[in-house]
């Protein structure tokens, strides 16, 4: 995770999604109970059954549930199939964009151009 520089890892298990890995589940489920990382298997430290949302959440749903969660990723599922992966990085870069276009936008309709 750390050479790929990643913070979370989905887990899928004969092409069916199963769970997510995290530097947070290493942290407490590994390191603080002085596991060995070389015996420990993912299967017993993933998070299973995540919080998820699908393709049609809004972005402020995705924040209300990483915030109520205390979570920085979301599996994105449409039915049962995996579909994709949202970061709080995600999050925090679309809405620094939006507010950058509704800024823009304020400044040209002020000044008129």
């Amino acid at each position: 995770m750390v050479a790929q520089d990643v913070g979370a890892l989905l887990v899928v298990n004969e092409g069916r999604f199963v769970g997510i890995f995290t530097e947070r589940d290493y942290a407490r489920k590994v390191i603080l109970k002085g596991k060995a990382s070389r015996q420990t298997l993912v299967r017993e430290i993933m998070s299973e059954h995540p919080a998820s949302v699908t393709p049609d959440d809004t972005v402020e749903n995705c924040m209300k549930l990483m915030t109520q969660k205390y979570i920085r990723h979301l599996p994105v599922m449409e039915g049962n199939k995996l579909v994709g992966l949202v970061s709080i990085g995600d999050i925090v870069k679309y809405i620094i964009e939006e507010q950058k276009f509704i800024i823009d936008n304020l400044e040209h309709y002020i000044t008129g151009t």
